[in-house]
């Protein structure tokens, strides 16, 4: 059930079943939070985000579906467990983070700009080869998001990666992994 209200910047929907989808989904038990603030205070990305992770904890609560789809945050979260850590109630607010992600993806075109794009890929970097390797994960990206054609980033981009490759950070050739089987197998499972 969808209610309309009004808030400070006009008409919003508020999803009630919102709430309920993304607590089954996650596994996580979004009604223990009673806002500590443990989880933003300790969060390492917090002052990039636009909403603190216990905002988000409590507009999910409140089933504001757009706000938390359309939010920076879900996609700045970089799943260190920090919150999870600090939290006095166990809840699990990375995969809560997952789970909006999969959802905001599902969705439709997300209104983040090439932040789901490079998440999609570098997913699919994980799928195809076990762990991520940089520079095919660069390369792809580049091309799915068109970057590839702006040149005055492509070279900028390519002096970066020359002063990485020069210091032993970026590897020519993806090193191979055991039982990759095992990481389609998780992908096969989960998606």
């Amino acid at each position: 059930m969808t209610v309309r209200f009004v808030s400070q910047t006009g008409r919003e929907s508020c999803d009630l079943s919102f709430a309920g989808e993304i607590e089954r989904r996650s596994q996580a038990h979004l009604e223990r939070c009673y806002q500590c603030l443990a989880c933003s205070s300790g969060c390492p990305v917090a002052y990039a985000m636009d909403y603190p992770p216990h905002q988000i904890i409590r507009m999910t609560q409140l089933g504001l579906k757009d706000r938390v789809l359309n939010s920076l945050t879900i996609w700045l979260c970089a799943s260190c467990e920090t919150c999870a850590t600090r939290c006095p109630n166990d809840i699990e607010i990375v995969r809560v983070m997952d789970v909006l992600r999969e959802t905001a993806l599902g969705e439709g075109p997300a209104k983040r700009g090439n932040i789901p794009l490079f998440h999609s890929t570098f997913l699919s970097g994980i799928k195809s080869q076990g762990k991520i390797h940089e520079l095919s994960l660069i390369l792809r990206y580049m091309l799915i998001s068109g970057d590839i054609f702006k040149f005055k980033k492509l070279f900028s981009d390519m002096i970066l990666g020359l002063k990485m490759f020069l210091k032993g950070k970026l590897a020519i050739l993806p090193s191979r992994i055991k039982r990759l089987e095992e990481i389609k197998r998780i992908f096969q499972l989960t998606g």
